[in-house]
């Protein structure tokens, strides 16, 4: 059980139990022969990478794949093993870091693979093809160009992938066809892929059949993709505490430019938490809400750096220190990304992969 002191001033939660719910059904929908390689860039899209990984491997999982050496690097320091991953285009200047943590860095395009392996350092090598996504990967009908990063002395090509954009099921039909096209010319020529990937969530919950061997799930890992797949479970939830309650009488002014007015006897919230922490500012003036003592609770004023404002006055018994949640559950309500998504205008990818570093993030 989390104390008051151990959670902070604004935390994270996670739910193991959550996480490896997920696993589990991911794992379900994909064939057999197919592993999950677990998207944990951008944090793991603000979990926590290394709290994420952790308990991943420990379910057994064996690859996972970051955006950045960086991020890589992070892992291996804290004990992650198996595959690694770099999706992003990292340079001849990575090198000694991709060498140094065993890492395995993606190849974007032919004059990539040339830059990387006129580095000098041997490199684990997986292949982008781009099918139609048009920003990383050398084309799928390019196979001279595939062909000669299996030729660079420096480069050791482990696998072959590529990303569907998403774009519905016709086009995603055509982007695997091309995949396995190009996949298959290799072969013909002498070539081994060596392990193929092009599904993450959109593609394991629509194509499932057409896994290769590995899957990358990003948001469905995470229980932030409900409306798709609502077996699976939210792994995060966000917290704050009520730091002073304010009592307002009609017409009263609060906040920054006074943008909230009380239009009755009022009781306002400050809550310990604002914008740098990664709570969306445009939710502020009503258009978000929070949760306080199982009740939904609107943001009012303006969200500041640090703290915002909420509007209390039907919530009995809140005093300072009082719990409020941002994201997850309190007693029968809930808040999802994606109720925060829709009313920030964007998608639960973003909410989640913003939250701050100073949230600290800890298993419930």
């Amino acid at each position: 059980m989390l104390t008051a002191g151990a959670r902070g001033r604004a935390w994270i939660e996670l739910d193991r139990a959550a996480l490896e719910h997920n696993v589990r059904v991911l794992r379900g929908m994909l064939p057999e022969r197919c592993a999950l390689m677990p998207a944990v860039k951008a944090n793991a899209y603000g979990h926590g990478a290394v709290l994420i990984a952790g308990a991943l491997q420990q379910l057994g999982v064996g690859a996972f794949c970051v955006a950045t050496a960086e991020e890589g690097a992070e892992l291996r320091q804290a004990g992650i093993r198996g595959l690694i991953l770099v999706l992003g285009c990292a340079g001849p200047e990575d090198a000694s870091l991709l060498a140094e943590y065993d890492l395995t860095q993606t190849v974007a395009s032919a004059d990539h693979a040339a830059a990387l392996n006129g580095g000098g350092r041997p490199l684990c090598v997986h292949i982008a093809v781009d099918t139609g996504m048009h920003r990383l990967g050398i084309p799928w009908d390019d196979v001279p160009a595939l062909e000669s990063v299996y030729r660079m002395d420096k480069l050791r090509v482990g696998g072959l992938y590529t990303h569907l954009t998403g774009a519905g099921d016709a086009f995603t039909r055509t982007q695997i066809a091309r995949f396995y096209a190009a996949a298959d010319r290799l072969r013909a020529d002498g070539f081994s892929p060596g392990k193929t990937h092009l599904l993450g969530s959109y593609g394991i919950r629509r194509f499932p059949a057409a896994a290769g061997d590995y899957a990358r799930p990003g948001i469905a890992l995470y229980g932030a993709a409900e409306q798709d797949m609502p077996n699976l479970r939210p792994v995060l939830s966000l917290h704050a505490r009520v730091t002073a309650l304010h009592r307002l009488p009609p017409g009263e002014g609060a906040g920054y430019d006074l943008a909230f007015t009380a239009r009755r006897e009022t009781v306002l919230a400050a809550a310990s938490i604002g914008y740098a922490d990664g709570l969306p500012r445009c939710l502020g003036e009503g258009k978000g809400r929070a949760l306080a003592e199982g009740r939904a609770v609107p943001i009012v004023g303006r969200i500041c750096m640090d703290q915002c404002l909420l509007d209390v006055t039907d919530v009995p018994g809140i005093r300072a220190g009082t719990e409020v949640v941002f994201l997850g559950s309190s007693g029968q309500a809930r808040i999802t990304a994606r109720d925060l998504a829709a009313a920030s205008g964007t998608i639960p990818n973003e909410i989640l992969s913003r939250l701050g570093p100073r949230l600290r993030r800890m298993w419930r």
